[in-house]
């Protein structure tokens, strides 16, 4: 069954993240505006993602490496991954997880 969402009207979940398109294998959302924020705890995902940065600029530190983020650039958590992000500033980004994020 086809859907569509719109990011304009979806609400944010309890960690900031918009839930977008989902199927069975696949889901996707959007961090819409995060503000810059301080170190958030390393945490490690049962679902791999994949990512764009639409705008602003953030650190991903996974498994002790950091990459920078900025507008354009896509990156990749694999499941099991120990990583967080330092979000630099006002960042928006969409990604993508399989197996659908929680």
């Amino acid at each position: 069954m086809a859907t569509t969402v719109s990011a304009r009207s979806a609400v944010a979940g309890p960690h900031g993240a918009i839930t977008l398109a989902r199927g069975e294998r696949l889901g996707m959302r959007m961090w819409r505006a995060e503000e810059p924020n301080a170190d958030k705890p390393m945490t490690k995902s049962a679902y791999e993602t994949v990512g764009y940065v639409v705008s602003g600029r953030a650190e991903l530190v996974l498994e002790g490496e950091t990459l920078a983020l900025a507008p354009g650039d896509s990156y990749c958590v694999p499941a099991g991954a120990a990583h967080t992000y330092r979000i630099l500033e006002t960042f928006t980004a969409v990604e993508a997880t399989a197996p659908p994020a929680g």
